[in-house]
């Protein structure tokens, strides 16, 4: 039988497959092979004595670390147009993030009530020149909701963006009438206060919600070498292979396509900009392991 974890709770996994939720143990191998299953994996699982066993994890299109979830195919980066004002490097690393993760983007704009129309409708071409799709929400007021279930479904979805920006209160609103259902089953299989516990996927609109936040570190440096940052900037794709020199990291090198693309404003400068500021930070970085 198949299925998908949306649940994980100190050593058991919560399944869910079309004959229902069905609670399972991983078998020994996985420990063997210093794998463990995690939420959002696609498993086939066996009943045994009555138990449920996962057999096999499917292969993973993409894996988070924080959250521990599986299978992640969209991110919503939300971000407050006011109260705080937009911070374009922070929201940079988060599609970064996103790219280098294979997960698809769309950027939720916030408290648009704030700012004038004018104001809000620069910040989305801003986002948009560099080929991302910009939703308008307001997360108390439920403004934007239904365009973001449209969006989910066939998805696991995860909420990722600075503190304040209203992430919470859009996995609230979302999940409302979900966790009426999950409600019970939360409380049929919950084995107490501290038992560990990680990520739950929420069942909405025809695919899943992450119940916390996503990105709680965005130390790039640490995460990726210097060859494949410029793969997580989508508008260099068509000039990557166009360089003089094989393998041009798009920084001192001569004849190379990307500047040159920029420089005819065909790559926005600032996005290039933030491109070389992240490069020497991991170029630092793998200086001083050195």
């Amino acid at each position: 039988m198949n299925g998908k974890i949306i649940k994980g709770i100190g050593g058991f996994y919560y399944i869910k497959t079309e004959e229902g939720l069905i609670e399972c143990k991983a078998r020994g191998i996985f420990r063997h092979k210093d794998i463990t299953p995690m939420v959002g994996d696609n498993v086939t699982i066996k009943i045994e004595n009555g138990k449920g066993v996962i057999e096999e994890i499917h292969e993973r299109k993409s894996k988070l670390s924080r959250p521990t979830v599986a299978n992640v195919s969209l991110a919503f980066i939300v971000f407050a147009v006011k109260s705080p004002d937009i911070n374009f490097d922070l929201l940079n690393k988060f599609l970064i993030l996103c790219e280098y993760n294979n997960i698809e983007v769309i950027v939720c704009l916030n408290k648009i009530d704030l700012v004038s129309e004018e104001e809000r409708d620069e910040i989305k071409k801003r986002i948009n020149d560099i080929g991302y799709e910009v939703l308008y929400i307001n997360a108390k007021e439920g403004l934007g909701i239904e365009r973001l279930e449209e969006k989910i479904q066939g998805n696991i979805t995860v909420f990722c963006g600075p503190s304040g920006a209203g992430k919470s209160t859009l996995i609230n609103k979302l999940s409302s009438k979900a966790h009426m259902e999950t409600g019970v089953v939360s409380e049929k299989i919950g084995r107490g206060k501290h038992t560990t516990r990680h990520s739950e996927l929420i069942e909405v609109s025809g695919g899943y919600i992450v119940d916390t936040p996503g990105f709680s570190t965005l130390e790039i440096k640490d995460l990726m070498d210097k060859e494949s940052l410029k793969y997580c900037f989508p508008e260099f794709t068509e000039y990557n292979d166009k360089c003089k020199y094989r393998g041009c990291l798009h920084y001192k090198e001569p004849s190379c396509a990307v500047k040159e693309a920029m420089d005819n404003e065909e790559v926005n400068k600032y996005r290039y900009n933030f491109y070389i500021k992240t490069l020497e930070e991991i170029m630092k970085e793998e200086k001083n392991k050195w």
